[in-house]
């Protein structure tokens, strides 16, 4: 009896040891880190270093520099990195965030809907929050004229900036900011690259044109801070941009390295007012321009120079906030320096953040050569170091650690909603500006005649909306070929809008130039004009193809499209313009002059 009462206490205690052991080794995996050797700290107790800094009270730059205190080199450099991830959280996004430890994204593709857009950056950052120490990405996208230039099926499309400009309302720059920002934020994006700072002093530029406010540079700074400041108040991320200026030059830098010789007079009076303004607001990024300031530095683009970015940016303006890159993989450096090579060169230059968008394998360049750079002592530890803590504060100020997932139900409410598209219709409508009328316009909307409506591209599109404020028959005619192809006109091109002009009583024609209007569209103009209708010509985009066809009796400027991309399409501006040809009373007035004839601030009315 007593053995088989020791033998089961015995196995009672055996039990119980077991059981103990395990509890308290469970317990210490989930509430106190293991000891690591020489005084190291592991991987589990810098995640849990990383949220008690977070969570902690001390100022939010001194949380950043702890938080730098805890990165290896490798997590260091991939803060310094944008990456573009496709449309999907795909295997090069794992790779690029939980290898690379990326910081950030840029979003170029053109998302589905608002559900998939939602979903999408859920995703990403729900790989960085499995990286090692589980910090935030930033989520950027161009967004110029809204969200909608990431998400066009349900975000709110805005007016170009220009077209802003020709409302000469600051109350319109704030509120496009604005329902910029609410539409973007709840899709996961932090970062919107606006506004547009550059001075369009030059209309045959061939990249900035409606992208910016206009030529008066007083008018670009009043504007930019007002975006600005209804960015700030939704607490969404904005970059002025392009540093120090693109509006004076005639060349494209998506293909070709140029210089801007203006002096440094010009430059400080012209070019800089609007980015010192915007700086003085306390704006939190600035993007640099791939072109060579010769006053400032005669050998290196701007995004390389640290006379631009270092000299003049940080310490002549006083800039303290984030410096990123234009995309480097424009040819305009990848063809002279290549992405890796210019990546070291911009951040030791002083930029914070390489946008690195083209290849996977440019990408990832990218990264190994900065990664090489600070092992060789090519770049200096305190030059990522200062970069990294800044791009940090940043993340705790956008408070992208405790707010880095988005709802999507909520996303669904607030993108497109009815409010946003009717403050950007009347933007719109007051924007359009009528520069000649000889007794053409308005044209009737009760009438039973016959309208042609010609244009480049979207003639169909246009032609329905023409359609919903005209009694009668209205057609339509595309002039130019498919999309990729030169926006022009070709003969045979021509002869098919003339025969179908002999149907009509009416012409509506669309032209769109880069700095020039090609031949083809002017030989449209003029030979619809020729055949005694009433014509009015439009211009999408640069307003100033009225220079090419003076002898039109009706012109108007709808600000609707850049050539960045092929016929960028802003159609509320378009849709806007048939409201005014067929009665509205056109408001806008010139933000750029084209002539003596046509200087800025000029703009006809019905009244």
């Amino acid at each position: 009896m007593n053995k088989k009462v020791a033998i089961i206490f015995t196995c009672i205690l055996v039990i119980t040891t077991v059981v103990t052991y395990a509890w308290n080794a469970s317990s210490a995996s989930t509430r106190v880190s293991p000891i690591s050797p020489a005084g190291e700290v592991s991987e589990t107790e810098k995640r849990v270093t990383v949220e008690a800094i977070v969570g902690s009270n001390m100022p939010i730059e001194e949380k950043a520099k702890k938080i730098v205190t805890l990165m290896n080199d490798k997590e260091k450099i991939g803060q310094l990195v944008m990456y573009t991830p496709t449309h999907r959280a795909d295997s090069f996004s794992e790779r690029m965030i939980k290898e690379y430890n990326v910081g950030s994204a840029l979003v170029t593709a053109t998302m589905s809907n608002t559900v998939d857009t939602a979903q999408f950056t859920n995703q990403l950052q729900r790989l960085a929050s499995e990286t090692r120490l589980g910090i935030p990405l930033f989520i950027s996208g161009d967004m110029e004229y809204g969200a909608a230039q990431r998400v066009p099926a349900n975000a709110t499309i805005l007016p170009r900036q220009m077209a802003i400009g020709a409302t000469r309302s600051i109350e319109y720059a704030e509120q496009a900011a604005r329902i910029t920002a609410k539409e973007a934020k709840v899709l996961g994006f932090q970062w919107s690259y606006s506004p547009v700072v550059d001075v369009n002093s030059n209309m045959e530029n061939p990249i900035i044109g409606v992208r910016s406010f206009g030529e008066h540079t007083q008018m670009v700074s009043d504007m930019a801070v007002a975006q600005l400041k209804g960015y700030q108040s939704e607490g969404v991320l904005s970059s002025a941009k392009h540093f120090p200026g693109h509006g004076d030059t005639s060349f494209d830098t998506h293909s070709t390295l140029s210089k801007v010789s203006y002096s440094e007079d010009v430059l400080r009076q012209v070019h800089l007012p609007p980015f010192q303004a915007v700086i003085d607001q306390g704006i939190e990024s600035i993007m640099t321009s791939h072109i060579i300031i010769e006053a400032i530095d005669p050998t290196l683009p701007a995004t390389l120079s640290k006379k631009v970015l270092t000299g003049l940016l940080r310490e002549d303006m006083g800039f303290k906030g984030i410096i990123i890159t234009d995309a480097m993989v424009m040819e305009a450096i990848s063809n002279n320096w290549g992405a890796g090579e210019a990546a070291v060169m911009a951040i030791h230059a002083g930029a914070d953040i390489v946008m690195a968008n083209g290849s996977a394998a440019d990408q990832i360049e990218t990264l190994d050569s900065l990664y090489h750079a600070l092992q060789a002592g090519k770049i200096a530890k305190s030059r990522v170091d200062d970069a990294v803590a800044r791009i940090i504060t940043y993340k705790l100020k956008m408070k992208t650690f405790d707010n880095r997932y988005v709802d999507v139900d909520q996303a669904v409410k607030i993108v497109g909603n009815e409010d946003h598209w009717n403050r950007s219709y009347q933007m719109a409508l007051d924007s359009v500006t009528l520069l000649k009328n000889d007794n053409v316009l308005p044209f009737d909307p009760q009438s039973n005649e016959k309208t042609l409506v010609v244009s480049m591209a979207y003639a169909e599109r246009i032609a329905k909306m023409v359609r919903a404020v005209a009694k009668g028959e209205v057609f339509a005619y595309q002039a130019a070929p498919a999309a990729g192809e030169p926006l022009d006109a070709t003969t045979d091109a021509i002869q098919g809008a003339l025969a179908k002009a002999e149907q009509a009583d009416r012409i509506i024609v669309f032209t769109q130039s880069e700095h020039k209007i090609p031949k083809g569209q002017i030989d449209l103009v003029n030979q619809l004009v020729a055949t005694g209708k009433p014509v009015v010509a439009v211009a999408l985009g640069n307003p100033s193809d009225i220079a090419s066809y003076p002898d039109v009796k009706a012109y108007i400027t709808a600000y609707a499209a850049d050539t960045w991309y092929w016929m960028t399409p802003v159609p509320i501006s378009w849709n806007a313009t048939v409201e005014v040809i067929f009665g509205t009373n056109p408001k806008g007035k010139l933000p750029v002059t084209l002539s003596k004839e046509y200087p800025r601030d000029f703009g006809l009315s019905y009244r």
